[in-house]
């Protein structure tokens, strides 16, 4: 379905919606979340329940997940004068030095060192600043060991509550293997082992991705003029194994499903003249309309802010116009926001 209009500015990206919307815990099961469905073909809305996602897929269609596992960035610290702070990892530089987000990044000066509360012998020295992140360096290299001992899981800035020990589990999908995000692939969260297992039995094909999603995803876009906004780079693997299946599938006429926005800023950036090329690199790719999506056949993903890039992204897949009328519906039917909340596939 074609937009009328060419050029999108943010104000164009608002939509209302009510706080009470905005889902602060998970469903009671993975799978028990709501799903809209969408058709960029013919316009026409479904509804329906994640558990039955199987049942909109066919025999053939190549599901591509974000195998990213969500490290436990949320660490508080003290500071040398005895101060109490906290700090979120926001994205690796390498082994010892990390971009931060910080509560109280004004007053601290480069060379002052942190110490986290929960193990003083660590140390982080701060080194530099970046925008609206502090550069830190540790004293030794946080494994996920390390930090499992000194963190927590960082919940998104819209959920307002303290995080507990279920959302270690909950904010992490099934398949999660490679660790180094700071924020979960969302779309993944309603996968359950029990529907990964039906996708075999019903010879749906799965593959894996790995996209770090870092804490820029949350970074609101600060200019009226989109053309304007540096977009932020995250880290991507994509292996030869996975690269060549997902070529194959597109050669064969099969339908290639993104299970995410994550999983589709990898494919979409690894794309060129009609094939995915496998390597690992940086991405800061920006998709809005009137951008064309070349990777993918369709998307499973969740209900997204108003103003981000991620609403910014599915508009550019679906439509504009579409996607703002199913946002209109999905409020009118009390669906549930953003990360915890329920799914969107996109046909």
């Amino acid at each position: 379905m074609k937009d009328e209009k060419t050029e999108y500015s943010l104000e164009d990206f608002y939509y209302d919606l009510p706080d009470k919307l905005i889902a602060q815990t998970p469903s009671n099961k993975r799978d028990s979340s709501r799903l809209f469905i969408l058709n960029r073909h013919d316009g026409s809305f479904r509804h329906s329940v994640f558990s039955k996602i199987s049942e909109y897929l066919h025999p053939g269609d190549l599901l591509v997940f974000n195998n990213a596992k969500v490290i436990h960035a949320r660490i508080f610290c003290k500071r040398e004068t005895g101060g109490k702070i906290e700090i979120v990892l926001a994205q690796k530089i390498d082994d010892l030095n990390w971009f931060v987000i910080c509560n109280r990044t004004k007053r601290l000066k480069n060379g002052e060192k942190i110490y986290p509360e929960k193990n003083l012998n660590l140390s982080f020295t701060v080194t530099g600043r970046e925008n609206e992140y502090l550069i830190i360096n540790t004293s030794a290299p946080l494994t996920d060991d390390i930090l499992k001992t000194i963190g927590e899981v960082p919940l998104p800035p819209y959920i307002k509550r303290e995080s507990t020990l279920s959302d270690a589990e909950r904010y992490q999908t099934v398949y999660a293997s490679i660790s180094g995000a700071v924020a979960a692939p969302t779309a993944g969260l309603h996968f359950t082992e029990q529907i990964i297992n039906e996708l075999k039995n019903k010879e749906i094909q799965t593959a894996y991705t790995t996209l770090f999603v870092s804490w820029g995803t949350f970074s609101p876009v600060r200019d009226n003029d989109l053309h304007k906004h540096k977009m932020h780079s995250e880290n991507y693997m994509l292996d030869s194994g996975t690269a060549q299946t997902i070529n194959k599938a597109r050669t064969e006429g099969r339908r290639i499903i993104a299970v995410g926005t994550t999983s589709l800023r990898v494919l979409e950036s690894t794309f060129h003249n009609g094939l995915n090329h496998p390597g690992s690199g940086s991405t800061n790719i920006f998709i809005y309309p009137p951008y064309s999506v070349k990777s993918i056949n369709a998307l499973i993903t969740n209900l997204h802010t108003p103003y981000s890039t991620l609403l910014m992204l599915v508009s550019a897949f679906a439509g504009y116009d579409l996607i703002m009328k199913a946002y209109h519906e999905a409020v009118m039917m009390e669906y549930r926001f953003f990360s915890y909340g329920d799914a969107m596939f996109i046909l």
